[in-house]
């Protein structure tokens, strides 16, 4: 489909990397569409514990949508019902991932790249890294779905100042403000991340999934809380040969030998 999504499995950690140093990482239609099919592989894939996305090259995480493809495919109403069809099942493929996934952001991370960050669930940039969303200097509006998973990161106030202002954010900001989880050096960030995911792979898969699970439920409305799917999250912990592994060997002052079942 396209050589510029990157996708590999190593370790208990399934890899995206989007392969496109020369437009900063610019998502074209392809690379979203890949996309969408490798999350959905790692998801499933009973070997990957932990998710990480990041941009190839030290410039940019992802620099969002490649606007020159607009011009040819955005420009009939079909072709743009398409388009954003494709580019959203790529950032909800992400979000609705079942395993936790882990941002390394590493320079720009601007408009769709900042979507892209925050539909992840934990965020790791190096210390040269900026982040905004260009919108109100663009004329154009921010989605709901996007604009929502900046409002669970960020709160609504910082959400409004971010998208109004349009101002870029340095990484000390960003950790200020909640955006990022945590900030390396440039040389620290790779194997920072890699140590951080291997810590998630060693837990009991079945409790990391219903955290991710229940955290983001409980995200909605109460009123919309599905309790019943939660509760079926929180039966299937308990009754788990995890469950009996994990109270065993902290009884016996050993590491737990996770199986995911």
């Amino acid at each position: 489909m396209t050589d510029k999504i990157i996708s590999k499995v190593e370790d208990g950690i399934g890899w995206i990397i989007y392969n496109n140093p020369e437009r900063r990482n610019a998502v074209s239609l392809a690379m979203a569409e890949k996309v969408a099919e490798v999350i959905e592989s790692h998801g499933t894939n009973e070997a990957v514990r932990v998710v990480i996305i990041r941009g190839e090259g030290s410039k940019s995480f992802v620099a969002g949508q490649d606007i020159s493809e607009f011009e040819e495919l955005r420009s009939t109403p079909d072709g743009l019902e398409r388009y954003e069809r494709i580019t959203d099942n790529m950032y909800q493929g992400v979000r609705n991932c079942p395993k936790p996934v882990i941002a390394m952001i590493e320079g720009y991370c601007m408009g769709g790249g900042m979507a892209l960050a925050c539909s992840c669930d934990i965020r790791i940039c190096s210390d040269n890294s900026v982040f905004a969303i260009p919108a109100g200097r663009l004329g154009i509006a921010y989605r709901p779905n996007f604009t929502r998973w900046m409002v669970e990161v960020v709160g609504a106030s910082t959400t409004k100042e971010i998208l109004f202002t349009a101002r870029r954010y340095n990484a000390v900001e960003a950790l200020q403000l909640g955006l990022v989880n945590r900030v390396t050096s440039v040389d620290d960030l790779a194997g920072y991340v890699l140590e951080y995911a291997q810590s998630i792979t060693e837990n009991a898969p079945l409790s990391v999934r219903a955290t991710k699970a229940i955290v983001n439920i409980v995200g909605d409305s109460p009123g919309e809380w599905d309790r019943e799917a939660m509760q079926k999250f929180i039966d299937a912990c308990s009754n788990s040969e995890d469950y009996i592994e994990g109270r065993r060997a902290y009884m016996e002052k050993r590491t737990p030998q996770f199986k995911g079942k």
